[in-house]
């Protein structure tokens, strides 16, 4: 599909219309999805006793999930703030190439890098995802501030949701509330398997789950660890292994 175009510098109605055109392309199943998850982390944000100001603000300000309940978990095991901002950054890594790839569909001669810097905060899986399914629509000159209505529609309606999930958590049953804390292993678990271009990572997370119970036993405090590098490992050995059985079989006889 051709990339729409512009005939004149877009005017500032042009880019309200945009944004707000990015406000509505967040409202999908995707971000369905992500509020169930936001569900569970505030419920485990009260249970950790962080303040429900504290956890609004971690919503706005760390944004991908999966690094706020790294902090989460840094604040409940006493963790030191440069052990626990390390651990955050160790997180948030595998968000580079989301960064890297995008940014160019952002970018024009006349974009400022400040702008950039900005935008570069919203990118998460699902804003990741819907952006570059939907970017190819969207004239370039306006692209900035369709993302920006997307990626700040997705984090204000999450902070919306932790503000209702914290206030009435304090009212659910026991039983229902840790149902909600269930919600965001089992987000993060569906979204990986759904995302894995290859076996090896189905492995590791199947030999991840199998493995963690036994760590749990046999390493206390570094169970996580221990099933991570072994269920990853032995993953990565039979995705080897089925590289080179494959070339192997798929070599040419003189």
């Amino acid at each position: 599909m051709a990339e729409p175009q512009f005939q004149t510098e877009p005017a500032f109605s042009d880019y309200r219309r945009w944004f707000l055109r990015g406000v509505r392309a967040s409202f999908s199943v995707p971000l369905l999805i992500l509020m169930s998850a936001f569900v569970g982390f505030a419920g485990l944000a009260r249970e950790a006793g962080i303040s429900l100001a504290h956890t609004v603000f971690m919503t706005g300000i760390v944004w991908a999930l999966p690094a706020k309940v790294v902090l989460l978990g840094g604040i409940m095991t006493g963790a030191s703030l440069p052990a626990a901002a390390f651990a955050v950054a160790l997180s948030s890594v595998r968000l580079t190439p989301m960064v890297v790839s995008i940014v160019p569909e952002l970018r024009t001669e006349k974009t400022r890098p400040i702008t950039l810097y900005f935008l570069s905060h919203f990118v998460a899986v699902t804003s990741w995802v819907l952006a570059m399914e939907h970017m190819r629509e969207v004239p370039r000159p306006v692209r900035t501030a369709w993302y920006c209505g997307l990626g700040s529609a997705l984090v204000i309606v999450n902070m919306v949701v932790v503000v209702v999930v914290y206030l009435l958590a304090a009212s659910l049953p026991p039983i229902l509330s840790a149902a909600l804390l269930m919600l965001t292993p089992l987000y993060f678990l569906t979204s990986l398997w759904g995302s894995a271009r290859e076996s090896a990572s189905h492995f590791a997370m199947v030999f991840g789950i199998a493995l963690g119970p036994v760590f749990h036993v046999l390493t206390p405090g570094f169970d996580l660890l221990c099933a991570g590098l072994a269920g990853g490992g032995a993953a990565y050995l039979l995705h080897r292994l089925g590289k080179r059985r494959r070339g192997t079989g798929g070599e040419a006889r003189p």
